[in-house]
């Protein structure tokens, strides 16, 4: 599998969901981003660990996962952001016994697997395909992230997933269902259906 190096640019309120944070994630020799948005209690823990002089009075659940893992010689050796549906990123946690070298990958929360990641200062890596897919150019303004940036690059993430899922329902359709859906895409005045359904008619006369 071809990856790619992640690393964390910073963390942003989003304007576009209540009570949720982007999290940005930068290519490493590169300035594509990834807005990742994850829930409040995530972005305080991810936060809290980038922080490194900053100790809570009580363990939050992440601190707590860490220190029971690190007690049995268990730590993060890497995270791999892997795939990317309807705007969920989901990954696995690569874990590894430092005394007897056993590793093992297991499903995690994007949030809770970088969460993890930063407290044994594990490796992010994604593929070239999401890359390609949910990077974006954005600007960023001292430091900090550019919040029309971030709602830009969610909202063209979001509508190119939408046009891929679209595009996908398609596949088992024969020429014929697909004319007849453009006639009725054009009697409703549908006309945003009907160009993509068109557009796949053009996509296989080329093929």
């Amino acid at each position: 599998m071809d990856l790619i190096r992640l690393n964390i640019r910073g963390i942003s309120y989003s304007q576009t969901q209540t009570g949720a944070y982007a999290l940005i994630l930068e290519e490493d020799f590169g300035k594509r981003k990834i807005p990742i948005i994850i829930g409040s209690f995530e972005a305080q823990s991810i936060a809290l660990a980038l922080e490194k002089d900053i100790t809570p009075p009580r363990p939050i659940t992440h601190e707590l996962f860490a220190t029971f893992a690190k007690s049995f010689h268990i730590i993060v050796k890497a995270i791999f952001i892997y795939k990317l549906i309807d705007g969920v990123f989901y990954s696995n946690i690569l874990f590894q016994n430092t005394e007897t070298e056993e590793e093992q990958e297991i499903d995690s929360r994007t949030s809770d697997a970088i969460a993890l990641a930063v407290r044994f200062d594990a490796p992010i890596y994604t593929t070239r395909e999401i890359m390609a897919k949910a990077g974006i150019y954005m600007e960023m303004k001292e430091g900090n992230m550019d919040e029309a940036s971030i709602e830009k690059a969610i909202d063209n993430i979001e509508n190119q997933l939408k046009m891929e899922d679209i595009e996908d329902s398609f596949a088992h359709l024969s020429e014929a269902e697909i004319n007849d859906l453009i006639s009725k895409a054009l009697e409703s005045e549908d006309y945003e259906t009907a160009a993509k359904l068109r557009d796949e008619l053009a996509r296989r006369n080329q093929s």
